[in-house]
């Protein structure tokens, strides 16, 4: 089976420097480097596009912007590329989601990937008008995705949920194809939303022992719905030609950091509810720049700015995919990635990593053409 890599796209501005926000912190000033504009999102999507990268994830939250705006329009400026497109089920009616996914199929050509996010950090919901507890929002993600699930499969839908409720519910025209759905949450109640509905669970990047635990306990609780998912990793790279210009590019990103904002990142996040948070932020002892490589070549320096994701593989082309192996060999499949800058980034990985993983028989280009090795490109020598 062919590895899927997908990339990012920075809706919250981009920078040669990290750009923090995310689980209710707001994007730093970084983020002003490299306005977050169609014109610029839609170069980094067309690079993702010719590299081989199958989709590209939007995040969702008030410190960015709209994801499903923002990839109706960038959409428009690629062919193949998939938009993953991260949202809330809180904010939008069960029936108008599985709508407006399903317009988005048949404009796109069927280029639509779901990240249902249910939403972590109860401030941001109340600004958004959401007053549910996070066990309450995770029971309506739930009654969500059922109706949502119906309702693509061509069904009339009645439901009277504990918080939704729909009668004669159906689509006029069902997507296809249907979108797939990608779902992340670490606490016991997101395990079970996500056993009997997701097509593939996300974990951010914990060191490989933490997420062979994850994928045996979602395996088998999907098991129990006579179902099973794929699994994906979502993780920030920097890989270069050699180990050490690798870490020294992630030791200028670390110099970078402002005290005074990391102080503030890490309070934010300290009151976080999210069990994903909580555990990244395990990872780096909330806010020391020691012992930030928690695993070869797995950094955790991202996480001293930035909600969410906070984690980075660094090292060379050939350690990189070496720890790419170590994540597949448990389970993982699917590789959501970022790094700064996005577009310059995503170049070191697709002309530097990739054709060495398509050497193995590890990966092919979605187009069927050949990777192209980094030694043929001036641009990452």
């Amino acid at each position: 089976m062919s590895l899927t890599f997908h990339w990012f796209l920075p809706t919250n501005g981009d920078s040669r420097h990290v750009v923090g926000g995310g689980h209710g912190t707001p994007a730093t000033v970084s983020g002003q480097d490299r306005p977050p504009t169609v014109a610029y999102l839609s170069q980094i999507a067309r690079a993702a596009e010719d590299l081989g990268f199958v989709g590209a994830l939007t995040p969702t939250g008030a410190w960015c912007e709209d994801a499903w705006l923002t990839t109706a329009m960038v959409s428009r400026h690629t062919e193949r590329l998939k938009f993953f497109v991260a949202f809330r089920p809180g904010f939008v009616s069960p029936t108008l989601a599985a709508q407006m996914a399903a317009t988005f199929q048949r404009q796109s050509g069927g280029r639509l990937l779901l990240n249902v996010v249910t939403g972590g950090e109860s401030r941001e919901q109340r600004a958004y008008g959401d007053f549910l507890d996070k066990d309450d929002r995770y029971r309506r993600t739930d009654e969500f995705l059922q109706v949502v699930r119906e309702l693509w499969d061509g069904k009339t839908v009645e439901l009277k949920g504990e918080h939704l409720r729909v009668e004669d519910a159906k689509l006029a025209r069902v997507p296809d194809p249907v979108p797939e759905v990608y779902f992340g949450g670490s606490s016991p109640i997101a395990g079970q939303v996500a056993a009997k509905h997701v097509d593939v669970y996300l974990t951010w990047g914990e060191p490989p022992a933490q997420v062979a635990e994850k994928i045996a306990w979602v395996r088998g609780l999907a098991a129990r719905h006579g179902r099973t998912l794929r699994f994906g990793i979502r993780l920030h790279v920097i890989t270069r030609d050699t180990s050490a210009q690798a870490w020294a590019e992630a030791r200028r990103l670390l110099d970078g950091f402002d005290p005074e904002t990391v102080r503030s990142v890490q309070a934010g996040l300290a009151r976080s509810e999210s069990e994903g948070q909580r555990r990244m932020l395990a990872l780096h002892g909330g806010g020391h720049r020691d012992g930030l490589e928690i695993h070869p070549n797995l950094w955790a320096g991202i996480g001293l700015v930035r909600g969410g994701a906070g984690t980075a593989l660094v090292g060379s082309h050939d350690e990189v995919a070496e720890r790419i192996k170590e994540y597949h060999a448990l389970g993982i499949d699917e590789f959501v990635l970022s790094g700064y800058p996005h577009l310059e980034e995503a170049y070191w990985f697709g002309e530097g990593v990739l054709p060495r993983l398509a050497a193995q028989g590890l990966w092919r280009h979605p187009s069927g053409t050949e990777a192209t090795s980094s030694a043929q490109v001036p641009f990452a020598s």
